[in-house]
């Protein structure tokens, strides 16, 4: 399975990483290498447990085009 993860600093310096296909599911680390370990382990829990409780694995995501 592939998803698209966010990666963004937040004020503290540690590298919050996020799985939009999968709302709640967000991890950090204080690189980036240890912030896409974190959120594939994230990624493994929230799948199990949505498996687990009857729900989607993913929700429908999309891309988008805006002028800016």
């Amino acid at each position: 399975m592939k998803l698209i993860v966010t990666l963004d600093r937040d004020e503290t310096g540690m590298i919050v990483a996020e799985c939009p296909a999968i709302p709640g599911c967000i991890s950090q680390g204080r690189t980036e290498d240890e912030a896409m370990t974190n959120i594939r382990e994230a990624i493994q829990a929230c799948v199990e447990s949505r498996a687990a409780n009857g729900m989607p694995l993913t929700v429908a995501t999309r891309e988008v085009e805006v002028a800016v």
